[in-house]
Formats: C-alpha cells, structure tokens, sequence
C-alpha cells in the first residue's frame, strides 16, 4: 500500500483559488497604503505622510 491517491474535490480547489487571490488583493492593497514608506526605505529620504485635505462640514437646517 506505498501508492497514496490524492484527490482535492472542486470545493477544496475554489477555496484555495480563492485564498490566493485573497492574498495577492491584500498584499496589493497594503503597497498602495504604504507606498510612501516604501519609496523612503529605498530612497533613503525622509518622506512625511501625505497630506489628507480637510472635509467640508455642511450647515445642517
């Protein structure tokens, strides 16, 4: 009995299939929000955070 059959059933390949797409969409989005930090480690340049502009408040009757 040294013959071993794997079987992944199709539920067990769209999970994984979705768990790395999972993973590449966060580490996308973690890049995005850290570019800058990013960009002053190689650089070498100290970089402030950016700017986020003020919301306007509206008068509410």
């Amino acid at each position: 009995m040294s013959d071993f059959l794997l079987y992944i059933e199709p539920g067990s390949g769209s999970y994984l299939l979705q768990v790395v797409i999972a993973a590449v969409l966060g580490a996308a989005f973690w890049i995005k929000m850290s570019w800058w930090r990013i960009k002053s480690f190689f650089t070498g340049k100290k970089m402030e955070k950016p700017h986020k502009p003020e919301r306007k408040r509206i008068k509410s009757l």
